[in-house]
């Protein structure tokens, strides 16, 4: 089911704008664009959509922007000894050869390699974390009210859908039952055709053949399982939860049912009933890839 909702908040030091969107999808794809450096945020979020959601293909993103930290800068203690130690290396080998070397000053000192430090103070990303999935609760709450409006409306349309499926239905019972006097002449008729052709047939094996070809014919079984196939999709149109993958199936079944029923058919009213079912099966199959 489709969805969007965002949300905009602050706290710890940072700014951010939480988003999500969806869908339709036979299961649940989420993709994340997150930023990295909170430790527990990526799997914190799956955790929080795994729980709202059942289907659907989601994106859900993060823009997060904190004050810029200066960089702390330290004498590292070992290697202002060890440049030390070298100055006054050089400063005796000079002094040995002769050779007459100004005093390094501090500043000196300070621009050799491993002198000096900078860097990032540790932070603790603890209370950025529990501020941000608060907030995306938050988020998921109206992405899944929005989301509930949607099935309402959706569940209006599906309800009609299946209204309309029984009544073609009953329509097809009915012509089934109109065309019975044109099938049993029919019936008769063929069998004067094979008993005048074939004068040595064996009678009981012709009646087996036209019993065959009646059962055949007949659509009593297809429309009893189109109507407990309607009483199903009533049943998962009132259920709470996710009924999609039900739906998808229930939805295979109801076109197998109408495409038998035009097969057999042999009345042009019944054929076109058949062809009104198929019609709204498929519309209603559209439909049933927004349900969760």
């Amino acid at each position: 089911m489709t969805g969007f909702a965002e949300r905009r908040g602050s706290d710890a030091g940072a700014d951010w704008v939480w988003e999500i969107r969806a869908v339709n999808g036979k299961g649940l794809d989420l993709r994340t664009r997150l930023p990295d450096g909170i430790d527990g945020l990526e799997q914190g979020a799956r955790a929080a959509v795994s729980a709202r959601m059942a289907r659907g293909n989601a994106t859900l993103s993060l823009k997060l922007s904190r004050a810029a930290e200066a960089g702390a800068i330290r004498v590292n203690a070992a290697g202002l000894s060890a440049a030390l130690d070298a100055v006054s290396q050089v400063g005796a080998e000079a002094a040995r050869r002769g050779v007459e070397l100004p005093a390094p000053s501090a500043t000196d000192i300070l621009t050799l390699r491993g002198v000096l430090e900078t860097g990032a103070v540790a932070e603790d990303t603890g209370p950025l974390l529990a501020a941000l999935l608060a907030d995306l609760d938050v988020l998921l709450a109206d992405f899944a009210a929005m989301r509930a409006a949607e099935g309402r409306a959706l569940a209006v349309v599906i309800d009609g859908q299946i209204a309309r499926i029984a009544q073609l239905a009953d329509e097809a019972r009915t012509a089934a039952e109109a065309r019975r006097p044109q099938m049993e002449q029919a019936l008769r008729d063929n069998l004067a055709r094979v008993l005048a052709g074939a004068a040595e047939a064996d009678p009981a094996r012709v009646a087996q053949e036209l019993a065959l070809l009646a059962v055949k014919a007949d659509v009593t079984e297809e429309l009893d399982r189109l109507a407990a196939h309607v009483a199903a999709a009533r049943r998962l149109l009132a259920e709470k939860g996710a009924v999609g993958r039900k739906f998808d199936f229930l939805m295979q079944e109801f076109m197998r049912e109408a495409n038998t029923l035009c097969s057999k058919s042999g009345n042009a009213e019944l054929t076109r009933i058949g062809l009104d079912l198929k019609t709204v099966i498929d519309q209603m199959r559209e439909q049933v890839q927004n349900v969760e």
